[in-house]
């Protein structure tokens, strides 16, 4: 149960710091494309759009706590992945359109993105021999930070290779083996210890 959590965490890491680090980028040069002859409107939009993605985490973040206390937290784990890997493959698709329908699209990624994140930590701390907590939560974090450096600085090299239209569908890898990872951790015996039992 420890390896299905901790491969649900590092799905979620292939993801997210990937979309934080450049969802501003990819933002302005759409904006770019469409509003053309105001770079600097471009620019305004761009910025304000990626401070709300990035604030609606913290949306995320509560309402996934209090849903997952409810509902599970792999059932909660799951569902966010499965819309902010939906969005990471969809969103290139909205790019050099509409601005207003890029924007929904990136603000319901903002909120997914996130709202499994201190799932993952809990599922480790209810999950693990007490003696080891500390060690195991200190693992998981440090190994997940360290797989965000992968997909950070594999994104420019998709936006050359692709374009933007296609760069972020790779980040969709992470969520959906985190999601078969979270699923297969539902099934487990070892399930009924997650949120007093709330798998």
């Amino acid at each position: 149960p420890l390896r299905l959590a901790n491969l649900g965490y590092f799905g979620h890491m292939w993801e997210l710091y990937a979309k934080w680090a450049w969802i501003g980028v990819f933002l302005h040069a759409s904006f770019v494309s469409t509003m053309t002859g105001d770079a600097a409107g471009a620019a305004w939009a761009a910025s304000g759009l990626t401070f709300a993605v990035i604030g609606a985490g913290a949306l995320g973040c509560l309402f996934g706590g209090l849903f997952a206390d409810k509902l599970g937290r792999t059932t909660l784990t799951i569902a966010a992945m499965a819309i902010s890997g939906s969005c990471a493959l969809i969103v290139g698709f909205f790019y050099g359109g509409s601005p207003l329908l890029l924007a929904i699209v990136v603000l319901i990624w903002g909120v997914a993105v996130v709202a499994d994140s201190a799932q993952f930590s809990s599922c480790i701390l209810e999950l693990s021999d007490p003696a080891y907590r500390g060690t195991m939560v200190t693992i998981q974090t440090s190994v997940g930070f360290m797989l965000t450096l992968v997909t950070i600085h594999m994104i420019p090299s998709l936006v050359e290779a692709v374009g933007w239209q296609y760069a972020f569908a790779p980040l969709a890898i992470g969520p959906a083996l985190g999601v078969l990872a979270m699923a297969r951790l539902r099934a487990h015996p070892e399930a009924f210890r997650l949120a007093n039992g709330n798998r």
